[in-house]
């Protein structure tokens, strides 16, 4: 029987996760490629044989999205599976139109065919775009667990950037691990806070492995998800944050509008420096696509380590990557505490970038007068500290989730950005989670069934 040929579009992460799952083992499917996009320098490369098993003796090959109506007339494709996540609709419907006229189906694979089903019990936090505030709403659950008595291990959505076969099943519990694992800027971001907490982290890319591993040493498991991709584990209750900050999104971005008519309660971030109009436009529709979730508001209040080194200030801005790139926001926790502490002057770093650093703007041209923390690979890291030395300012402010000050030298008068969810009104979320887990039987939940 001939075996269907299919492509599998991706970014590093759900595209991998989908072939584990659904792929790797069916005779009757013959992955022919993977295309790559939105993470440098993964295109070229091959998933392992060791990863994608024994149909596979050559590994996959990944190439750049560029050449997929290439490759599709050339291994006359008969399907391609779209995966990845945070890009709209429109987006979403440019593609499937292209890969259509060339005569393949363009497919998606459902959220519950691809979640793992664990042992312990899964709470999942999601959101509906990169930026929304789900590493602090992650934070925070992980905080109220604790406090219950659980003993907590977070699993964090793929981002192997690096050695694929190596990367199959990472367990972070140091510093000293993150070193070991060569992680980027963007890994340490989600990790550190975790690690600070005592909290354990597991990543990678065979998440059967990896939760089968975590499963050893956690009362409740705790997806930590990423963009606004699905969870890879089945929740007993799943979260979901929305941004009142670009209201709509939660209902035109892929597949963020799954999370949101699939949560159990939903937290509305960032009320305290949204606009009451934008704030109703996404309650609005909380209330028509999922009416009955938890609603919880919360809010992120800015503090700095030292408010005079940006009181009336020429400073440059460094706001998390992911969220001003792929995540579209023009303004995050940074533009916020130059606003809020008086800053005297924004100053533009695209007159002074350099490298990798050009490229990045290039290839996100409304990012806007903030410098995007870029550090996938060891290049971009360099470009970024030379960029920054070269911008003509007086301090800057770093609004990474990690001190950004440990892993390039910054020559600048600097200061940290700092911001934690707060819950505004009952239930919060510590009185949700104490309704949904009894903390007398810790493997036993009372979540929603699914």
């Amino acid at each position: 029987m001939k075996r269907k040929k299919i492509i599998i579009m991706g970014a590093a992460g759900r595209d991998f996760h989908n072939f584990n799952v659904l792929y790797r083992n069916n005779k009757d499917v013959e992955v022919v490629a993977f295309t790559a996009t939105q993470i440098p320098e993964i295109e070229g490369r091959v998933y392992p044989c060791a990863l994608a098993g024994s149909l596979y003796p050559k590994g996959i090959p990944i190439h750049p999205e560029e050449e997929l109506l290439e490759l599709i007339k050339k291994h006359k494709i008969d399907e391609v599976v779209f995966s990845y996540s945070d890009v709209s609709y429109d987006y979403v419907m440019d593609k499937a139109s292209y890969v259509m006229a060339t005569g393949a189906r363009f497919a998606f694979e459902g959220g519950l065919p691809t979640m793992i089903k664990s042992k312990k019990p899964v709470v999942a936090v999601c959101a509906v775009r990169t930026g929304c505030g789900k590493s602090q709403t992650t934070r925070r659950v992980a905080e109220a667990l604790l406090a219950m008595g659980f003993k907590v291990v977070a699993i964090r959505h793929p981002m192997p950037y690096g050695d694929l076969a190596k990367q199959a099943c990472q367990r972070f519990a140091s510093y000293s691990d993150l070193d070991k694992h060569k992680c980027t800027i963007e890994e340490r971001e989600e990790y550190e806070p975790h690690i600070d907490r005592g909290i354990i982290v597991y990543a990678g890319v065979d998440y059967e492995m990896i939760v089968r591993q975590a499963e050893k040493e956690a009362d409740i498991i705790l997806w930590d998800g990423g963009n606004n991709d699905m969870p890879f584990y089945q929740p007993d209750i799943h979260i979901t944050v929305v941004d009142p900050h670009r209201p709509g999104h939660e209902i035109s971005y892929y597949p963020g509008q799954n999370n949101l008519l699939m949560a159990d309660v939903i937290v509305i971030n960032k009320i305290d420096t949204a606009s009451p109009e934008n704030i109703n436009e996404v309650r609005d529709n909380i209330q028509y696509y999922n009416p009955d979730a938890i609603v919880v508001d919360g809010a992120s209040p800015i503090g700095v380590e030292d408010p005079s080194l940006i009181r009336g200030k020429k400073v440059l801005v460094i706001e998390d990557g992911p969220t001003t790139t792929h995540g579209e926001m023009k303004y995050g926790a940074g533009m916020m505490a130059a606003l809020k502490y008086g800053a005297g002057e924004i100053i533009d770093p695209r007159p002074f970038t350099v490298g990798t650093m050009t490229q990045t703007f290039e290839k996100y041209p409304n990012i806007g007068a903030l410098l995007p923390a870029m550090g996938y690979f060891g290049k971009q890291l360099i470009d970024m500290e030379k960029t920054i030395d070269r911008v003509e300012c007086e301090s800057v402010i770093i609004a990474t989730p990690i001190d950004l000050r440990r892993i390039i030298k910054i020559k600048k008068p600097s200061v940290r950005v700092f911001y934690d969810l707060q819950e505004i009104g009952k239930p919060d979320l510590a009185e949700i989670l104490a309704n949904t887990f009894n903390p007398s039987a810790k493997s036993k939940s009372k979540g929603k069934k699914r």
